[in-house]
């Protein structure tokens, strides 16, 4: 489902400054911030695949 490859790569993408931000890099933490709002939205669309497949499927 390319939703969930969507969601997988963002949360990939934030370790780096996840770590940056750990260690007092305040531009990492505004990064991180806004990656985890990109991941709230993400994971909305992963759910609205998921609710669209189902009801899709046959029963």
């Amino acid at each position: 489902m390319e939703e969930y490859e969507n969601l997988k790569q963002i949360i990939e993408s934030a370790a780096d400054d996840v770590q940056k931000a750990q260690g007092g890099n305040k531009a990492a933490g505004t990064r991180v911030r806004k990656t985890m709002q990109d991941i709230k939205n993400a994971a909305q669309d992963v759910r609205k695949r998921i609710l669209e497949v189902r009801s899709d499927a046959p029963k």
